[in-house]
C-alpha cells in the first residue's frame, strides 16, 4: 500500500511539473517612403505628389504603392508571432487617410488594426504614425511632443513631432514614443544640432516619467536619421549597445551590433546606415523583472524588397528615382524586435 501511495504521489509531481510556456511578441517600425494621397493639400508641401506634378501621381500610383506596402506589413514578424507586428510605428505618412486606407487593404482588413496618429506641421506635409493589433495592445492615452528645430543648424522649417503612446501591451503598461528625426540634407554636422534638439525633447519627456516609474517599460522607435554609434543617440538619448551591461537610466540599443558588423535599413553612395532603430528602456533588458523582455532585433528584408538591377542594385527596391516610378516598397528595410515573456 505504501509504495502504491508513493507512485501516485510521484505521478502527480510529474503531471504538475508542465514544460515552461513562452510567448512572444512583435514590435517593429517601417518608414513607408512618401505615402502620400493624390488630393492637393494648400496647407502642407505635397505638391509633389499630386497628377499635376512631374511625378503625375495618380490612383493608380497610389493604389500600386497601397499594395507594395501591405505586401511587406502583412509578413513582418509573421516567423515569430502568428499575426505579425502588435505595434508599428511609421514614417513618411502624410494624414490618417493614407492609414485608414492602409489598413483596410485586403491584404491586411483581417488584422483589424487600428491607428493613432496627429497632424503635424512639418515642412513637407509629413508625419508618423502609429498602427497596433488592438488584441495585443491597448492606447490609454496619446499626444504629439513639439520639436522646435535651433537656428542656423538647417532652414528652420517645421519638423515632424514625436508621437508618444501610453496603453496596455498583454497586461503590462508600456510608452512608445515614434520619432522621425530631421534629415541630414545640407549636410551631417550642419543638420546635427536638429537631430540633437528631437533627441533631447524625446529623452526630457522619457526622464520625466522614470522619476515617477523608475521601471517603465518603453519604446522608442522611429528614423533617426542618425546610426547607433552617433551622438544624438548615445549622448542625447542616453544609449548603450550592450544588453548585460544597459543601467537603469539608459535605452539598450540593439542596433549597434547589427552596424558594427556593416549591415543597414538604407544605403546612399553605396553606405550602409541604420537610421531605423528601435531601443528598450531597462526594465526590458533585466532578467529579474517580470513580463516582456528583450529576445532579439532584425532587419526585416527579403530578396524581392531589394533592388536587383541598376545603380541602386542591392538597395532597398524604392518607389522613386527623382520623378520616375520604379515601383518599389521602400527606400527603407523595416525593423523589427521580439519580446519574450514566460508563462
Amino acid at each position: 500500500m505504501g509504495k502504491l501511495l508513493f507512485f501516485i504521489a510521484l505521478s502527480l509531481i510529474s503531471f504538475n511539473r508542465q514544460p515552461t510556456k513562452r510567448s512572444s511578441l512583435v514590435i517593429a517600425f517601417y518608414n513607408l517612403e512618401n505615402l502620400y494621397d493624390t488630393i492637393d493639400n494648400p496647407m502642407v508641401g505635397d505638391d509633389e505628389f499630386t497628377p499635376q506634378s512631374a511625378k503625375q501621381y495618380n490612383t493608380d500610383i497610389y493604389r500600386d504603392k497601397l499594395f507594395k506596402l501591405a505586401t511587406v506589413i502583412k509578413d513582418i514578424g509573421i516567423a515569430d508571432h502568428p499575426t505579425g507586428a502588435a505595434i508599428l510605428g511609421v514614417a513618411e505618412i502624410e494624414n490618417d487617410t493614407v492609414l485608414y486606407h492602409l489598413v483596410r487593404h485586403f491584404l491586411l482588413r483581417d488584422r483589424k488594426l487600428k491607428i493613432v496618429h496627429f497632424d503635424s506641421k512639418d515642412a513637407r506635409g509629413i508625419d508618423v504614425g502609429l498602427l497596433y493589433n488592438p488584441a495585443l495592445f491597448i492606447p490609454h492615452q496619446a499626444m504629439p511632443l513639439k520639436v522646435d528645430l535651433p537656428g542656423r543648424s538647417k532652414e528652420a522649417y517645421y519638423t515632424r513631432d514625436i508621437l508618444y503612446v501610453k496603453g496596455n501591451l498583454m497586461g503590462e503598461p508600456v510608452h512608445i514614443y515614434v520619432n522621425h528625426w530631421p534629415s541630414r540634407r545640407g549636410g551631417e554636422v550642419r543638420s546635427a544640432p536638429a537631430r540633437a534638439a528631437a533627441a533631447i525633447v524625446c529623452r526630457k519627456h522619457i526622464d520625466s516619467i522614470l522619476q515617477q516609474e523608475p521601471f517603465a517599460k518603453m519604446i522608442v522607435m522611429g528614423d533617426l536619421n542618425d546610426n547607433p554609434v552617433d551622438r544624438s543617440i548615445r549622448k542625447q538619448l542616453n544609449t548603450s549597445g550592450n544588453l548585460s551591461r544597459t543601467q537603469p537610466n539608459q535605452l539598450f540599443n540593439p542596433w549597434e551590433q547589427h552596424y558594427n558588423k556593416g549591415y543597414g535599413t538604407l544605403a546612399n553612395k553605396d553606405i550602409w546606415g541604420l537610421f531605423d532603430q528601435i531601443l528598450l528602456s531597462y526594465a526590458f533588458t533585466n532578467s529579474t523583472q517580470k513580463g516582456w523582455q528583450y529576445q532579439k532585433s532584425v532587419i526585416y528584408s527579403k530578396p524581392f524588397m531589394v533592388e536587383n538591377t541598376g545603380r541602386y542594385m542591392g538597395y532597398p527596391m524604392r518607389t522613386w528615382d527623382g520623378d520616375n516610378y520604379r515601383g518599389g516598397f521602400s527606400d527603407h528595410f523595416p525593423t523589427y524586435i521580439v519580446l519574450k515573456r514566460e508563462q
